[in-house]
């Protein structure tokens, strides 16, 4: 009984090497962002397996929950990559024969998108095999960052931090002293493994030069950073310096404020005085005009009057002109007398005066 089940044993075994088979076992695979991954995939075949040789590879992103997707396929001897958008131009198959038994394939320039459980399927009537692997992408760090968190002077607490601006977790940290005396403090010791060390009761013993590495599983980097305890500053004259400073300041700004608030007044009374004109009062009339209405009244009436009064008239009226004001009355130019016919003159309502005539000694004939 026992041989016989041996037999049956390794005839099934036998059938089974036989078959289509992917030798590649099931793995993960971690790379860094920006890499490329390779994705093994090597099968070997049975003389039974007579069919078209068609392989495939499918994608099950972590982070989507649709089904599988083809990322690249080979069927009748053709090659075609154009089926997932996010991949197109960054899968190729590793080998030019796949005929061969290698359906490997490397992604290149991965992306955090990468991210996911990739298939590898192989047919060839009647075999059929398939086998996943996990690509998982990672960041390394980067831009690391050293710097001291409080006043480095003799008896304060401050913290020595250590931050990287990117990389993904898992990470790991390890401070060193590089230069003066690389012995660390012993109340250090218990953080030289994490991002940030506290600093008590600091002394220059502390002072020197720190660096700080930062690991996980696809890279590291690395800071420096100069530590220099120095003695407590005066505090009190900062502060005394920095009252006075800002008082100077606001007498400074009050100056000025008031300087171009003085200004700004000064302009305006000006402007108001410049165009206050009254308008109501006339301007005043020169002695010149008045001497010469006053002179054109008295001719005005001297035509009306008879020869009996012109005499004493025009003694007494000419006597009554201001002598300061006619003597300043201007010369007007001598005009011919203008000639008017009688006719015209009647028209005009003119009245005709008899005035009798004089001899030289001023007698009246």
């Amino acid at each position: 009984m026992a041989l016989l089940l041996r037999f049956v044993l390794l005839c099934g075994v036998a059938d089974f090497t036989r078959s289509l088979s992917i030798t590649t076992p099931e793995q993960m695979i971690e790379k860094a962002r920006g890499e490329t991954a390779y994705l093994p995939c090597k099968f070997t075949l049975s003389p039974e397996d007579q069919g078209p040789l068609d392989i495939e590879w499918l994608i099950s992103p972590a982070d989507n929950q649709v089904v599988d997707q083809v990322i690249i396929l080979y069927s009748g001897d053709k090659m075609y990559d154009d089926y997932y958008p996010d991949l197109k131009g960054r899968v190729h198959f590793t080998s030019n024969d796949l005929k061969s038994g290698d359906a490997s394939i490397n992604v290149t320039n991965l992306q955090l998108s990468d991210i996911g459980t990739y298939q590898c399927k192989v047919k060839k009537a009647p075999g059929v095999a398939n086998k996943k692997f996990q690509l998982v992408v990672l960041v390394k760090p980067s831009g690391t960052r050293c710097y001291v968190d409080g006043s480095e002077e003799i008896g304060n607490d401050f913290k020595l931090k250590c931050e990287p601006k990117e990389g993904s977790l898992p990470l790991q940290y390890e401070w060193q002293k590089l230069s003066d005396s690389q012995k660390l403090p012993t109340s250090w010791l218990s953080e030289m493994a994490s991002s940030i060390i506290s600093v008590k009761n600091a002394s220059s013993e502390y002072s020197g030069t720190y660096s700080c590495t930062v690991r996980n599983r696809v890279g590291s980097d690395q800071c420096l950073l100069r530590l220099n305890v120095v003695p407590p500053s005066n505090k009190a004259g900062l502060i005394a310096g920095a009252i006075i400073g800002i008082l100077l300041a606001l007498v400074l700004i009050g100056l000025i404020i008031f300087c171009c608030h003085k200004k700004r007044r000064e302009e305006k009374y000006e402007k108001e005085v410049h165009h206050d004109i009254r308008e109501d009062v006339p301007p005043p009339k020169s002695r010149t005009s008045t001497a010469r209405s006053y002179i054109g009244s008295n001719h005005s009436s001297l035509g009306s009057m008879s020869p009996s009064n012109m005499e004493g008239y025009s003694k007494t009226q000419y006597n009554q002109v201001p002598s300061e004001d006619f003597e300043r009355t201007p010369q007007s130019p001598t005009l011919p007398p203008a000639k008017v016919a009688a006719p015209n003159l009647s028209r005009m309502g003119a009245v005709p005066v008899m005035i009798p005539a004089q001899t030289k000694d001023g007698s009246i004939v």
